[in-house]
């Protein structure tokens, strides 16, 4: 890559993850991405020890959606050395794949072993009501992306054919499950946005083995398995998708739902945390 384009996107992985951990000091173990609806379990889960916007790492996009923050916050729970990005990048928003996995791989290069990645989703199956929790068991990438495309990552990478067999791991989600025996588990379909799907597009997914609709977390999965990370996977479901319900879809009654959930996903995640 020449200098005008500047470093590619492993080696601005590297140098925000080197940024992290001088601001921060002490290496994550485990990183937590907060999706919509989840921003307010942040403040639950205990105090900061350090925080700084995402603006100023190298590399890092400012989310721009509503429920969405822009910062970095370093915490301790439960003896855990957590890392959460408070928002997340989206292709809708204009960004490519690389940048809306960069804050991933900065956390995995910064140390952690476990990535959690939560996200709003809408209900495909009928029995998820609104604010129900469940567990990712696994995706269908819809995008027409992926974070591996392009050249073949540098010299001490994994190949970018990477094996997703066990992308969601099950070993997490039996820790999960043990946590909280009432977690369901379904598959969740990751579609572009931003625009929510039609009803025909909901009866698609279904025909597909979804349970689950969003617009964000499988390049991030995919990224954090190239780069041997753990993954589990928490949606809250916000909405029932288009066709199961007759009512209309609305990004502030999303938000609203997330925000009634607050006591419960705050609790699950204070639990789940110090176990992984």
């Amino acid at each position: 890559m020449s200098a005008d384009q500047g470093p590619g996107p492993f080696t601005l992985a590297v140098q925000a993850a080197e940024e992290l951990l001088r601001r921060f000091g002490a290496a994550p173990e485990v990183a937590v991405v907060l999706g919509s609806g989840w921003r307010s379990a942040a403040d639950a889960l205990g105090a900061a020890q350090a925080e700084c916007p995402m603006a100023e790492l190298p590399g890092f996009s400012v989310p721009t959606v509503p429920g969405h923050g822009g910062t970095v916050r370093s915490l301790q729970v439960g003896g855990r050395q957590v890392l959460l990005l408070l928002g997340r990048s989206h292709l809708y928003e204009g960004r490519s794949p690389a940048q809306v996995v960069h804050a991933v791989r900065t956390a995995v290069m910064a140390g952690a072993a476990v990535v959690v990645l939560t996200n709003a989703a809408g209900g495909i199956d009928a029995e998820f009501a609104p604010g129900q929790v469940v567990l990712v068991r696994d995706h269908l990438n819809l995008t027409g992306a992926s974070p591996l495309s392009g050249a073949e990552p540098p010299e001490g990478y994994r190949s970018r054919f990477v094996d997703l067999t066990d992308l969601c791991t099950s070993r997490l989600r039996e820790v999960a499950s043990s946590v909280d025996p009432t977690l369901a588990q379904g598959v969740y379909a990751a579609l572009p946005g931003p625009h929510y799907e039609s009803p025909a597009e909901i009866a698609m997914l279904r025909a597909l083995g979804a349970d689950l609709v969003g617009m964000s977390t499988a390049l991030e999965a995919i990224a954090a398995r190239h780069l041997g990370a753990s993954v589990l996977g928490v949606s809250l479901v916000t909405n029932l998708a288009a066709g199961v319900s007759s009512a209309p879809i609305d990004h502030a009654e999303v938000l609203a739902a997330g925000a009634a959930a607050v006591p419960r996903v705050s609790r699950l995640l204070g639990s789940l945390l110090p176990l992984l």
